[in-house]
């Protein structure tokens, strides 16, 4: 039974709890938007978040993470509302989780744990199912010590056990640790192969000479339903946060620079657990080998700026961060002229609507269409083989034949230019 058949249970009564400390150098604090955000998280999966918690400590506590008087207080929360299972905004380490659920006699799971269930719910291509497969595995191995602790086994201090438990215990431990790292090992060569198919594929397509254009944001910043919007890709949108982990690409076919590629990407959140982002670079390598990036933005929420700067961090760290950026303020339509959120440089269009889709089509034909040159020559009939270079590796507008050669209307780029230069009207060469 693979792990994407063994899920957390996350439906229910919810308690959220966060914890905000102000001394770990890399710690990622909690706050009401990232409460808020864990709440839809919640929902997305399918609980209920039925109440919230926050404490405020100089550091996380190493033993419960928030403390042992804040256990107790969450404790009596926790009977006094029949709450299921609490979810911590933070990552707990394996100790804190079960030293937590302890203390708290409720089930627990972190941030990360929660993401995790929904990428298993949303997985849908074989490739999605086996990153998500990887992380999941990979977040599990550090934690099945606290799994078997039905098992106690004997200490050097000669602590009791069970009769018939002490051996056992261990060995099962040992064999299932054994058994997730064949998996893992397994999972990391399936990934690599599909790595190498793509790296294939992308190789035809560069050969080909096809743009790429990769859509990024924040999750349910609308970028499937610009994407459909565009390229009538019909990739199923919802208003939930994850509603795309398999990325799509869909041919947009433009007057200016002929065809070229949109791809989809998954969305991106603070807190994003590293495993994950590892499980997924075989899919998120894409934006590496894009030649322009779309970032689009929530125009509505009022979180935009930081959302922004996470994805702004998240493409650095993939290493895509030189590559040009289109940043777009969609869902518009929702606001006032003097409600838009301004950025420089920006566009602002509504994928719902179909609004101000074609200046980001303009846009983006600028952006790539950098050093391509717009064309009008006659090719004498005896070059006609120039012609099947310019079909191949150039946007061909139009190829009329007359009488003395074949009129040629084309856009090319610096390469094809020069292959051309010689047939050019004396101006154009110049």
């Amino acid at each position: 039974m693979s792990m994407l058949e063994k899920r957390e249970d996350v439906r229910g009564r919810a308690l959220l709890v966060g914890l905000c400390c102000d001394s770990a150098k890399d710690f990622e604090n909690s706050d009401e938007v990232t409460m808020a955000e864990l709440a839809e998280l919640v929902r997305t999966a399918g609980g209920e978040a039925v109440l919230t918690a926050m404490q405020n400590k100089h550091t996380p506590d190493p033993h419960t993470f928030i403390g042992e008087g804040k256990a107790a207080e969450l404790k009596e929360l926790i009977a006094a509302n029949e709450i299921d299972l609490v979810i911590v905004d933070n990552d707990l380490s394996p100790s804190q989780g079960k030293a937590l659920e302890d203390a708290l006699s409720c089930r627990v799971i972190d941030r990360s744990g929660l993401i995790l269930d929904i990428f298993a719910d949303r997985a849908r291509t074989a490739e999605g199912k086996l990153q998500v497969e990887l992380a999941q595995y990979q977040y599990l191995l550090p934690r099945l010590t606290g799994m078997w602790t039905h098992l106690v086994r004997q200490t050097a201090s000669g602590g009791s056990s069970p009769i018939g438990t002490r051996g056992p215990g261990e060995t099962q431990l040992e064999t299932d640790r054994r058994h997730i790292r064949r998996k893992i090992q397994k999972l990391q060569d399936e990934l690599r192969e599909l790595r190498r198919v793509r790296a294939t594929q992308r190789s035809k397509r560069e050969k080909n000479e096809v743009p790429l254009v990769c859509i990024v944001g924040y999750t349910n910043a609308g970028k499937s339903t610009l994407l459909n919007a565009l390229t009538g890709a019909g990739v199923h949108a919802a208003d939930r946060l994850f509603d795309t982990l398999d990325p799509t690409t869909r041919t947009l076919h433009t007057q200016q620079l002929g065809d070229i590629l949109l791809s989809d990407t998954v969305g991106f959140i603070r807190k994003l657990p590293h495993h994950l982002i590892d499980a997924f670079r075989s899919t998120l390598e894409e934006l590496v080998y894009a030649d322009v990036l779309v970032h689009v933005i929530d125009a509505g929420d009022p979180e935009w700026r930081r959302q922004y700067q996470v994805v702004e961090e998240l493409v650095e760290q993939l290493g895509a961060g030189q590559t040009p950026r289109i940043t777009v303020f969609n869902k518009v339509d929702r606001l006032r002229e003097d409600q838009l959120p301004r950025q420089s440089d920006a566009l602002y269009c509504s994928a719902l609507r179909g609004l101000g889709l074609e200046n980001l089509v303009d846009r983006i034909c600028r952006v790539l269409g950098e050093g391509m040159r717009d064309v009008h020559f006659l090719l004498p009939y005896a070059q006609a083989q120039v012609l099947d270079y310019l079909y191949r590796d150039a946007n061909v507008k139009r190829a009329d034949y007359a009488e003395n050669g074949i009129e040629i209307e084309a856009v090319v780029d610096q390469r094809a230019y020069g292959r051309i230069k010689e047939y050019l009207p004396g101006e154009a060469a110049l």
